[in-house]
């Protein structure tokens, strides 16, 4: 499944590792190192106006992203329970 993680971004479930609040940078020099290390690899997407709420961390890219933890967890969510609707739709024998 796909979630939009806003900026007109939309990335699969699958290759979600990590989902962080963008506060929570400044509090673990390990995240701003792997954060600043990525940067020199060109594999940091930023936000348009640089408003991030949470960082969304893939097997390959960093997203900033302006929505919060909060709410990218509910389209995950949402995601997991239509995928699990369209399973048992298919199921039934009407």
């Amino acid at each position: 499944m796909f979630i939009h993680i806003g900026d007109d971004h939309v990335i699969q479930s699958k290759d979600v590792v990590a989902i962080i609040d963008n506060s929570l940078i400044s509090s673990s020099s390990i995240i701003e190192e792997m954060i600043h290390n990525q940067r020199k690899e060109k594999q940091v997407i930023e936000t348009e106006d640089y408003q991030a709420k949470s960082i969304v961390i893939t097997n390959d890219v960093i997203y900033f992203s302006p929505l919060s933890v909060y709410t990218l967890k509910k389209r995950a969510n949402m995601m997991t329970t239509l995928n699990k609707l369209e399973d048992f739709s298919e199921e039934s024998d009407f």
